[in-house]
């Protein structure tokens, strides 16, 4: 069955061999130099690229900054020396770039206002609350690139745009955030980053080991063939452990959230016309989203309504209508 499915996915034909992927993933092979040098030139313009798209909330211009990112080089390329079990140096490129990613963010990060609302940005914003949707399209995203990879037929760059998207704004984001010494915030970036890279790893091995490039490796060294199984399962522990975490947190997020309308809706019960067009949890705070022809009612009442339905600590914002923000406080404060 699983040879079907193989020769379905990747017809014999179109398999790359195992020599022509390490020298298209791992840097230290063949003419390193260059390959080096045209990897840190590259991402080093790609992260300004990306750090403007964030800055100037342009979700076109972070896109454009993936196309020529080449992040998703060493990220494979651990994949593939996973499976061959050895070591090709891609675990130090991958830490030293992103160092380099979070650095251009934190750079650029004066010439926003000291005064700027980072969650108003919604480069910034969907990039700091992740959940278990990002993880699933981190797997996907590895899946498809690790396929892509191994064919002939398929442009490299596809796949390194879609790995490439998942992991340097969360990046860019966080040295954003780290500029503006807003530390909750750079650590739901990282926190989306490290998941999508765990993800992107896992997904990797999981379809060069599938391809046979592990027997492949093994049979080359001499070893015993079904080795990279033991290396699978513990990445598979790894990513499995921010999964559960962020399947967990989503749900209580959602509970909380719908919770949180229900006491907003009765708050604004007496005022007529007024009424709650969502509520948003985003990095810890809940912000409820209100429409009112006149004034808010009293805000402690707010707060009191909330004590017991949600967590005590959780800072509340109500946006109305006009532009108005109103920090309301700390439930159970």
């Amino acid at each position: 069955m699983l040879s079907k499915v193989r020769a379905l996915v990747l017809p014999a034909s179109q398999r790359r061999s195992l020599d022509e992927l390490t020298q298209d993933l791992v840097l230290s092979s063949g003419d390193s130099t260059s390959k080096r040098s045209a990897f840190w030139t590259m991402l080093t313009l790609s992260s300004v690229i990306a750090a403007g798209g964030v800055l100037t909330d342009s979700t076109a211009t972070v896109i454009g900054a993936m196309i020529i990112a080449p992040l998703s080089t060493p990220i494979m390329g651990i994949a593939l020396g996973s499976v061959q079990r050895r070591r090709t140096g891609s675990v130090l490129v991958v830490l030293l770039a992103c160092l380099l990613v979070i650095a251009v963010g934190m750079v650029m990060s004066p010439v926003l206002p000291s005064d700027y609302d980072l969650l108003s940005n919604s480069q910034i914003s969907s990039r700091t609350s992740p959940g278990l949707m990002d993880l699933i399209a981190a797997l996907a995203t590895g899946l498809a690139g690790a396929v892509a990879l191994a064919r002939r037929d398929v442009a490299a760059v596809l796949p390194g745009v879609a790995i490439a998207i998942s992991l340097v704004p969360p990046l860019v984001v966080a040295g954003v955030c780290l500029g503006k010494l807003s530390g909750w915030l750079a650590l739901g970036a990282l926190a989306l980053f490290v998941s999508n890279l765990f993800a992107l790893v896992f997904a990797g091995m999981l379809v060069f080991a599938s391809l046979g490039y592990a027997k492949e490796a093994d049979k080359a060294a001499g070893r015993p063939a079904g080795r990279a199984s033991a290396a699978m399962a513990l990445l598979f522990v790894v990513v499995l452990v921010p999964l559960t975490a962020n399947t967990v947190t989503t749900l209580l997020l959602n509970a909380w959230t719908g919770r949180t309308k229900d006491a907003a809706q009765q708050w604004l019960a007496d005022d007529p016309g007024a009424s709650v067009t969502s509520v948003d949890a985003k990095s810890r705070t809940m912000y409820i989203h209100v429409r009112t022809p006149g004034e808010l009612p009293p805000v402690q009442s707010l707060l009191d309504l909330l004590e017991g339905r949600i967590p005590d600590g959780i800072p509340v914002v109500v946006d109305a209508s006009r532009g108005r923000r109103i920090d309301v406080g700390e439930v159970g404060g």
